[in-house]
């Protein structure tokens, strides 16, 4: 496991979410908090990155806030299905044990490098909720749903650059903390989407990202970017411009079919792999890049 990547939510005892399991809840209390003086820092680390690399255009994004899971302990497995499923282990308690114990070992290998990250871990894990199914659905079923719950804000990607990504990272949640009594509360924290794409002979497809985006250029990763807030619109038959979009032109519903709908469009867009061969995504959990101040991604299996 890469040191620098974290897990905030691992629905391993779902072995996966379906689509119909996962539902969101939007609301403009999840964006992120503004300060005039870090809005005009924005601006300029933009201005600057736009003259150096004029390739780069904003966007609007899904700002993750935190989320709600129900209780494993109070809902049933689902049950096996014909739909791609995540690879299960043998099921052995040693194993799991050992598994168990990489994971910790994993992440307390990240807060003891960084403390900082360990904070805004924290801070997630006040806000997000582990609760009895009954709470989330009245139905729990690998049919009907959901168990678990987004709660999504919008941000772009000049934000994140600006926060994020940004060379005062660590200054802005300390601020944040400071201000808002939230690490995060300053910074863009953008979704992401990562595909882990099998093949029918049980490989697993990487990529090289370009040396023309603004993020680990050049470097190893799977296919993946980002639900787009201004394809949800366009599903609703809504034509705006990025600028103009806000959560409540959306509709729940639309926006997890953009959430599964787009591992599959970069897939299909990375590695040239037609959507027509392409199994159900399943989501595995959430991953945190620490090297971007915890940015998340939604990471999904997809056959």
């Amino acid at each position: 496991m890469d040191s620098d990547v974290s897990l905030l939510l691992h629905c391993a005892a779902w072995r996966g979410l379906l689509k119909s399991q996962v539902h969101v809840e939007l609301s403009d209390r999840y964006n992120r908090q503004t300060d005039p003086t870090l809005e005009r820092q924005i601006e300029e680390v933009w201005t600057e990155r736009v003259s150096k690399e004029p390739w780069l255009f904003n966007g609007s994004k899904f700002r993750l806030h935190s989320f709600c899971l129900a209780s494993p302990s109070s809902v049933p497995h689902p049950p096996c299905t014909d739909s791609p499923a995540i690879p299960e282990s043998d099921g052995s308690s040693d194993q799991e044990g050992k598994s168990q114990n990489s994971r910790q070992r994993a992440k307390e290998d990240v807060r003891s490098r960084d403390s900082l990250s360990e904070a805004a871990e924290s801070n997630l894990d006040k806000r997000n909720e582990i609760t009895p199914a009954a709470i989330v659905s009245t139905q729990s079923t690998a049919d009907s749903g959901p168990l678990l719950t987004l709660r999504l804000g919008l941000t772009c990607y000049k934000d994140y650059l600006g926060t994020n990504w940004s060379c005062r990272q660590a200054e802005l949640r300390q601020l944040g903390e400071a201000e808002f009594s939230d690490p995060l509360a300053l910074l863009a924290q953008p979704l992401g989407v990562g595909g882990v794409l099998c093949t029918g002979d049980g490989q697993v497809v990487l990529i090289r990202r370009s040396q023309r985006v603004a993020e680990a250029g050049g470097l190893l990763d799977i296919p993946g970017g980002h639900p787009e807030p201004k394809v949800v619109c366009e599903r609703l038959g809504l034509a705006l411009q990025e600028e103009q979009i806000s959560v409540n032109m959306m509709q729940p519903s639309t926006v997890v079919s953009e959430l599964f709908s787009s591992v599959c469009a970069e897939i299909r867009d990375e590695v040239n792999v037609p959507l027509s061969v392409l199994g159900e995504p399943v989501l595995m959990g959430v991953a945190l890049n620490h090297i971007s101040a915890g940015r998340p991604s939604a990471e999904f299996y997809v056959r």
